[in-house]
């Protein structure tokens, strides 16, 4: 059975929906404080999944996600490229996304992973009307997206695709995407990294970006919550849907089969 370790910290406060995620695709799943992983990164040898969950990690203070992004680049990074090169697959949602860029893990390099974490070239800022949005938010997949995670999710924008697959919860102040220039989106693009975009792009993202990935599609983050959609009754609108629809896995459950079946098919190194 593949492993899974969901990585936490003070603050965290979607670590048990990110458990369960993993735990209802069939994975074993641990919950670890990041403090105790630095203490021992040996630890992260044994996994063949890694998640980033969202919430307010340290109070964001200073800047979302900012902290922890920085305790991993000083003491966790050298542990996580090896993962990486491994194979390892890697999610980081709302707060877990805006680690995963000022860490360096995503949009990740171009060719080897270097031995000191990249320098960051993504970000995620304040949403343009500068307020806190919580509400189910229209999406679209990338059809031609490199990522594991969300293989064939773009069948779901069919004709209930307004009330079920197309929409994903949100919950974030700092939502917007913005990148150190505009050839950095422009590269992702053709290499097949933009994964998810706003259909309304509410908080202003460039390119309406709501979640990327590395090269490999491995290594996924967006800000909207899949491991909040977990069931079709989640959703505000599920009992308009079809017996069909219901029947089938939830979007946000997909992502996380998606993973667990990639790393149980060809297996981590």
């Amino acid at each position: 059975m593949p492993k899974a370790l969901v990585i936490r910290s003070a603050g965290t406060n979607c670590d048990a929906e990110m458990c369960r995620g993993f735990a209802l695709a069939k994975a074993a799943v641990d919950l670890v404080h990041l403090d105790a992983l630095i203490r021992d990164p040996s630890r992260l040898d044994s996994y063949d999944l890694f998640g980033f969950p969202g919430g307010f990690s340290y109070g964001d203070d200073i800047a979302s996600g900012r902290i922890f992004a920085m305790k991993i680049r000083t003491g966790l990074y050298p542990a996580l490229r090896a993962a990486i090169e491994r194979g390892a697959l890697m999610l980081g949602v709302c707060n877990g996304f805006q680690v995963m860029v000022q860490a360096g893990l995503l949009p990740g390099p171009e060719g080897a992973w270097p031995m000191v974490a990249p320098s960051q070239s993504l970000a995620l800022t304040d949403n343009q009307d500068a307020r806190f949005c919580d509400r189910w938010v229209p999406v679209a997949y990338e059809v031609g997206s490199a990522c594991v995670w969300t293989r064939n999710l773009w069948d779901v924008e069919d004709s209930e695709a307004g009330a079920d697959g197309g929409v994903l919860p949100v919950a974030h102040g700092e939502g917007r995407l913005v990148a150190i220039d505009r050839g950095v989106l422009a590269s992702m693009e053709r290499a097949g990294q933009i994964v998810l975009r706003y259909r309304d792009n509410y908080n202003g993202s460039e390119g309406a970006v709501a979640g990327v990935c590395d090269r490999t599609g491995r290594i996924f983050g967006l800000m909207p919550h899949p491991d909040r959609f977990l069931e079709w009754n989640r959703h505000p609108s599920w009992t308009r849907l079809s017996g069909k629809r219901r029947s089938s896995p939830t979007p946000g459950l997909r992502m996380f089969q998606n993973a667990v079946e990639a790393v149980s098919r060809v297996g981590v190194v």
